[in-house]
């Protein structure tokens, strides 16, 4: 630890100060969302849609990215990059909102087939870094049918500086599991932490009451619901427009499996060269955290805190990131027996293979990479497996039907033991449990 700049290090809100204190903060952005007007008492400029008639199948969402802490499951807070969802921040508090507000991950994106999404992003610079102007970019990582200026790649599209906002807009026609990301200095960012969970809803699941799908009938009273909530659908539900109902599911959870470096991490912290070439998978997760945080609900591990050590401000158990909960998605998994279980699984690592297995229940994996598996014949070729493996930018769709399988808690984990741990600690790392009721 450099021990000369952690007494040099100051306190966010002294560095808020330095940067411009309540100027910075109260900078207006600019975000397309149509039917956001400040109709129906609500605020214009915010990303929600007030009036739904100007277009139905239109969604929005307003982003931040910027810098942060996050708590490891050993008690070391780690310095990250990532983005944090400010849907409903009035334009003139957005960029204040989203100071030290960073995310691991990042907020999830679930979108339905046939929506037209309105994805605002405004770079509110990295706090603890001042030296840094980095500009940022969304990346929907294998999906089709991005446009070539929307696809976030800084070469061939826009990158948005910081204090600047763009607004990316996508035709939503490829459903599938898939995950986002900062293209810019793209190892560097997303070891850093700028990764999140994206998925699709296929248009199967609005089909009519009463629908033949091969030998399934599909289920599915309210079909007509509003395309705006984020699950509106009280019937049947499938992973894919499969046609014959083989990817129906019940519950589903979205885990996204990583590992982050705390040598990288703190080398950037601390502002020394960043070690690309000797990246270790230091600290395996599920959703941003290490066993036994990963049970915890959503909210509930609460903000990060400096160390023993006083390792970020010189004071330890001083909170970090104005008190804002930085890990805010718990991995916990919960279903009824009887039930089919489906997991949005995606590998985020910059540099590790991951084998995932579920103790005592059967996985099928019914698509790779947001694609259904299928052959060149149209046939279903699922594959059911006792584990499987993936590497870094790679998705999965597993189905679990628990049909017979007796209630109880059940492991999810990786197969390597040294992924089961947490740097300073023997136990944790990349598990989480699924409780079968």
């Amino acid at each position: 630890m450099n021990k000369l700049f952690k007494k040099r290090v100051l306190p966010a809100a002294v560095l808020l100060a330095l940067l411009g204190g309540s100027g910075a903060a109260t900078a207006v952005v600019n975000v397309q969302c149509p039917g956001d007007d400040g109709s129906n008492g609500g605020v214009a400029g915010d990303a929600i849609i007030d009036d739904l008639t100007v277009n139905p199948n239109a969604r929005c969402m307003h982003l931040t990215a910027g810098d942060g802490f996050v708590n490891m499951s050993d008690g070391n807070p780690l310095y990250t990059f990532g983005f944090a969802d400010k849907t409903g921040s009035a334009p003139e508090n957005a960029i204040g909102d989203g100071i030290l507000a960073a995310r691991w991950p990042g907020s999830k994106i679930a979108l339905d087939e046939g929506d037209e999404f309105y994805l605002a992003l405004t770079n509110v610079g990295t706090v603890i870094r001042p030296d840094l102007f980095d500009p940022h970019t969304v990346h929907w990582h294998g999906f089709p049918n991005a446009a070539t200026v929307m696809d976030g790649v800084p070469e061939v599209s826009i990158s948005i500086n910081m204090g600047s906002t763009l607004t990316y807009y996508y035709n939503v026609v490829e459903p599938g599991t898939y995950m986002y990301h900062c293209h810019v200095e793209a190892t560097e960012h997303m070891e850093m932490g700028m990764l999140a969970n994206l998925h699709v809803r296929p248009a199967q699941n609005r089909l009519p009451h009463g629908t033949v799908l091969g030998t399934h009938i599909h289920s599915n009273p309210d079909h007509n619901a509003d395309r705006n909530a984020d699950d509106p659908l009280n019937g049947d539900k499938y992973v894919y427009n499969d046609g014959d109902g083989t990817t129906r599911y019940d519950a589903e959870a979205s885990l996204q499996v990583s590992s982050m470096d705390v040598n990288f991490h703190d080398a950037s912290l601390f502002v020394q060269p960043l070690p690309f070439a000797l990246l270790e998978s230091t600290y395996p997760m599920i959703n941003g955290r290490g066993y036994p945080d990963t049970v915890l609900g959503d909210l509930d591990m609460g903000p990060p805190v400096d160390d023993a050590d006083g390792k970020v401000t010189g004071t330890p158990g001083e909170i970090l990131n104005n008190g804002d909960v930085a890990q805010d998605m718990g991995s916990l998994v919960t279903v009824t027996a009887g039930e089919k279980l489906l997991l949005r699984l995606s590998n985020v690592s910059v540099d590790r293979f991951f084998t995932i297995t579920a103790m005592g229940l059967k996985m099928k994996v019914v698509g790779t990479g947001a694609r259904i598996n299928r052959g060149i014949t149209d046939k279903n070729v699922y594959q059911e497996v006792a584990s499987f493996n993936f590497g870094g930018g790679e998705v999965k769709d597993v189905l679990i039907d628990t049909t017979g399988v007796a209630p109880g808690t059940y492991f999810l984990y990786a197969n390597e033991l040294h992924q089961m741990s947490s740097w300073t600690e023997l136990d944790g790392g990349m598990i989480t449990e699924i409780v079968v009721n």
